[in-house]
């Protein structure tokens, strides 16, 4: 039965006509502090739920603050792991939740993020292992965000060390895998070929122009990912609602880059 409720609870996060995606992580707070678009919780959900975003990505804490009761219905998404910008390693990250925690919450998912290369990997593959084991016995989807990071990877958008952290997380049981995008379609689209489940780019920093995202959003849907995991740069917009609805175009309707920058005009 577990494998129904992961369906189940699949089809609150990813749209079920396009088998697609847009996700927006919230869990910023944690590793730097309450940073712009942030700090009032309850307006930014409901914004970003009003632009089509099917789930957002919060910690433990934030659905007891943040959760609406009105508005527009969004997947939540509670995470797994963490770590701040004050340590002496951000990329260490270590579990700061449970999967029964997110249970208690109403969480549709939970997530992990795994740095492939940080000093302490194994203690991350481990937790993830175990997360993994977990979420087959309650029948929880896992979202893993994976990451080439360490003291040996000279350039975290090597489409190598992209393809091979996407991997691990395929591996260990990933539902879903949120990772880098590497810069182009063709390269990407290796990443993705070599991923046995389904992939979502990530984000990043904030972006130079809104352009610049859509573009990305676009390249990486044509290399086969079924969607974006895009965070400071919907959150932090001008329009957060109009840069939720111009991705959504992308992912869920196909539309062009010049289209979906109409969104931003309205």
């Amino acid at each position: 039965m577990s494998e129904v409720g992961k369906r189940i609870r699949l089809e609150r996060i990813i749209d079920r006509k396009t088998k697609r995606t847009v996700i927006v992580p919230m869990d910023h707070g944690l590793s730097l502090g309450p940073i712009a678009g942030l700090k009032d919780m309850p307006s930014i959900i409901n914004k970003i739920a009003e632009g089509g975003a099917n789930a957002v990505v919060l910690h433990k804490g934030m659905p007891r603050v943040a959760h609406r009761g009105y508005g527009k219905d969004i997947g939540l998404i509670i995470h797994l792991s963490g770590s701040t910008s004050m340590s002496p390693d951000s990329d260490c990250k270590v579990p700061v939740a449970t999967v029964e925690e997110a249970i208690t919450l109403g969480a549709d998912a939970v997530s992990v993020h795994v740095n492939v290369g940080a000093p302490n990997e194994a203690e991350q593959l481990q937790n993830f292992g175990e997360v993994a084991e977990t979420c087959t016995a309650w029948g929880m989807p896992l979202f893993a965000m994976m990451y080439p990071r360490g003291p040996k990877v000279k350039d975290q958008h090597d489409p190598k060390l992209v393809a091979h952290a996407a991997r691990v997380g395929a591996e260990l049981g990933a539902d879903i895998i949120k990772t880098v995008y590497t810069g182009d379609v063709k390269s990407f689209s290796e990443v993705v070929r070599g991923c046995p489940v389904p992939i979502v780019i990530a984000g990043g920093p904030k972006m130079a122009t809104d352009r610049d995202v859509l573009k990305m959003a676009a390249e990486a849907i044509e290399a086969g990912a079924i969607g974006v995991s895009i965070g400071r740069n919907v959150f932090q917009h001008d329009n957060p609602t109009a840069m939720t609805r111009a991705l959504a175009r992308i992912v869920h309707d196909g539309s062009t880059v010049e289209k979906a920058m109409r969104e931003l005009k309205r």
